[in-house]
């Protein structure tokens, strides 16, 4: 007989599907206990508030991907040279993971992510920051190491870039799955998904600045 998770894993679990599913605004609280089957009160107590609900379905994923990720950066950053492709592809094994750690866990987190991103989920971001700034900062350290010549503002907007890109892609990924079986014949998965973003996203993050943009930094 299966036992039946605890109530704390159950709203978990139930949100987490919610919130990639319709989104974290227009996700209720209401729901989540609906399909929970469990009164808002277990919701209070477990999690005290909607937002720390949102923190603590992403930390679950964060917390098995930031270490992975840290351990691959610090990796990166010891070479003598370091190639934004291999920066991008080294995301691939800590992403692939949380296949293992969820069913499902790999889309599940992007689509997550990406929802945080652009929902305005401001407390998330402040979230993520303060709580895994060790795995940030290696990878932006990484990140400056293979731009030689790009300034700090540009490749803020190229990393911003590079996120909506994949953020639009694992949104989208049943829907040009499809698309590519009808028109191609292609058979894709999320992994083969990924690695296809790794050096077109590699290549976006080194190509020669714009001329306005160099001008721009002339005259700065």
């Amino acid at each position: 007989m299966t036992r039946r998770p605890d109530t704390k894993t159950r709203i978990l679990d139930v949100a987490e599907q919610l919130f990639a599913e319709h989104g974290f605004n227009d996700t209720s609280l209401r729901l989540i206990t609906s399909e929970a089957e469990v009164n808002l009160a277990s919701v209070n107590y477990h999690f005290g508030s909607k937002k720390a609900l949102i923190q603590a379905v992403i930390a679950r994923y964060l917390d098995a991907f930031m270490p992975a990720l840290k351990a691959e950066m610090d990796g990166q950053f010891a070479k003598e040279q370091v190639q934004m492709q291999e920066v991008f592809g080294a995301f691939i094994g800590p992403l692939l993971a949380l296949g293992e750690f969820r069913p499902g866990g790999t889309g599940t987190f992007m689509q997550l992510l990406g929802r945080g991103y652009t929902e305005k989920q401001g407390h998330l971001r402040r979230f993520i920051t303060s709580q895994y700034g060790e795995a940030l900062g290696a990878f932006m350290a990484v990140v400056k190491k293979a731009t030689p010549g790009i300034p700090d503002n540009e490749v803020f907007w190229r990393l911003h870039f590079t996120l909506g890109t994949v953020v639009f892609t694992m949104a989208s990924s049943m829907a040009l799955t499809e698309i590519a079986e009808s028109d191609f014949g292609e058979q894709n998965s999320i992994e083969s998904l990924i690695h296809r973003l790794v050096p077109y996203l590699a290549s976006a993050m080194t190509a020669p600045l714009p001329a306005a943009v160099g001008n721009s930094q002339d005259a700065a």
